[in-house]
């Protein structure tokens, strides 16, 4: 049995592991008293996006890592991050995370949070769609670890709610998909805001060419690590083209995810996915839906319902093509088509996880035809566009777990929730003036008799 000190593991850990020779998180510098929070959490050997990532992240070094979702990099960066993490005072954090979307944010946070406890730091996740209320009184209490998204911190630090001049540590998670979403500029405000004596730690899938600028820019001589294929690869996946026609496509779709076990359906609007998911309801299909349009606890209820095999499918807009770690997902159908082969990517990279297979259906109506060759030349594929065959599809076996008891009907988005109550109340109104219409008439005819007999009596005197 080998252990190494941390100096002579630097960037060789993965190295050490091929040879066999048993590598610990003690050896790549992890405090004993973090280890054993690590080991009550069932992490007991490092994965090798940790064995390449923490030795430099634990000397202080910028690190740019090129890792896809589920490789392990949340303690890559993290573990470094609370063993380096300063005490903070109110409205000061001293380390941050961003992140482009709340699921990813929350996931982060779970990841972190009993391991930041055993260090005595507190962590706060802050994203829009929540009230402000808590992450006011978090804030001014003072937490040491912020996970936030672009949005809701550039808010907060409008509305003077905190300072990040004491962040000594900045994590840029899943930097590509914030560039996607247009967070770069954002992004670049709040690095300005931050300590100029900062560590920047950047993980991204892919390293296009904003991200790059962000290297440039924000980052002195980072240890540049590769883990994993460049792209997401699409030779693991079995890639299937239908021609269909709109009315047939919910009824396809259904039958896919029967054959096919635990499957996520991707849909272009939110509108899109409320509908499809209604009609899958109507077909005894079990699924969930999750969009923008819903506020932060569907949200969570929508995830956990999915990944505990509650639901067979998840029916989701782009937001579930990037940061959702889900395993033993068989199937990725393209209900509506993907904006680009980039997208086409990130969609399907939601199966065939972790050196399993797994299929990927797109939905090809006559008017899309063009549109999905083009994405196939984008993506380095060719396949051609045939008619519906799902005697074709592996059979994948999926058991459904019980609902649980606090499980009732699907809400809708809590924007619908409001114009439901507001078309209720208006039903109401208008209830009461046909039931009362008569008395109020009456009421009327009543007081205008008294003001006539008023006018007479005082006429008389």
């Amino acid at each position: 049995m080998h252990f190494f000190p941390t100096p002579i593991l630097n960037r060789i850990g993965f190295r050490a592991r091929q040879r066999n020779i048993l590598v610990r998180f003690s050896d790549l510098g992890i405090e004993p008293g973090l280890v054993v929070a690590l080991e009550k959490e069932g992490f007991t050997e490092p994965f090798e996006v940790q064995c390449e990532a923490i030795p430099d992240a634990m000397l202080g070094r910028d690190i740019c890592c090129r890792a896809p979702t589920g490789s392990g990099k949340t303690l890559a960066f993290g573990l470094p991050m609370i063993s380096r993490t300063a005490k903070a005072e109110s409205k000061r954090p001293t380390s941050l995370i961003l992140t482009p979307t709340r699921e990813l944010a929350e996931q982060i946070r779970n990841v972190l949070h009993p391991l930041a406890r055993s260090a005595g730091l507190d962590i706060l996740s802050v994203y829009g769609g929540t009230p402000y209320r808590g992450q006011l009184r978090k804030l001014d209490r003072g937490v040491e670890i912020l996970v936030a998204c672009p949005g809701r911190l550039i808010d907060l630090l409008d509305r003077g709610a905190l300072r990040l001049d004491d962040v000594g540590i900045v994590v840029l998670d899943e930097a590509d998909r914030m560039a996607d979403m247009g967070f770069m500029e954002p992004v670049c405000s709040i690095l300005d805001e931050c300590s100029p004596n900062r560590q920047t730690i950047l993980f991204s899938a892919t390293l296009d060419d904003d991200v790059e600028e962000i290297v440039d820019s924000y980052q002195y001589d980072p240890a540049i690590i590769g883990i994993g294929p460049e792209e997401v690869s699409m030779d693991s996946m079995q890639h299937i083209f239908w021609k269909v026609e709109s009315r047939g496509k919910a009824d396809l779709s259904a039958y896919i995810t029967e054959k096919c076990g635990r499957s996520i359906i991707f849909c272009k609007t939110r509108a899109g996915v409320n509908r499809l998911g209604k009609q899958m309801d109507d077909l005894g299909s079990s699924n969930t839906t999750l969009h923008g349009g819903m506020n932060q606890n569907q949200r969570d209820r929508s995830m956990r319902k999915f990944s505990t095999g509650r639901a067979r499918v998840l029916i989701a807009t782009d937001v579930a093509s990037r940061g959702i770690d889900v395993d033993d997902v068989g199937c990725v159908i393209h209900y509506d088509p993907p904006e680009n082969g980039k997208a086409y990517k990130h969609r399907s990279g939601r199966t065939a996880r972790a050196g399993s297979t797994g299929t990927v259906v797109s939905l090809v109506q006559r008017s899309q035809n063009r549109q999905y060759r083009r994405i196939q030349s984008q993506v380095g594929i060719k396949c051609e566009i045939t008619n519906p065959e799902p005697e074709i599809l592996d059979e994948r076996e999926f058991v459904l777990v019980p609902p649980e008891k606090s499980e009732g009907k699907r809400e809708r988005p809590s924007r619908n929730n409001k114009r439901a109550r507001r078309s209720r109340k208006s039903n109401r109104h208008r209830d009461s003036n046909k039931n009362g219409g008569k008395r109020n008439n009456r009421r009327r005819r009543g007081n205008k008799g008294r003001s006539r007999r008023r006018k007479k009596a005082d006429s008389r005197d």
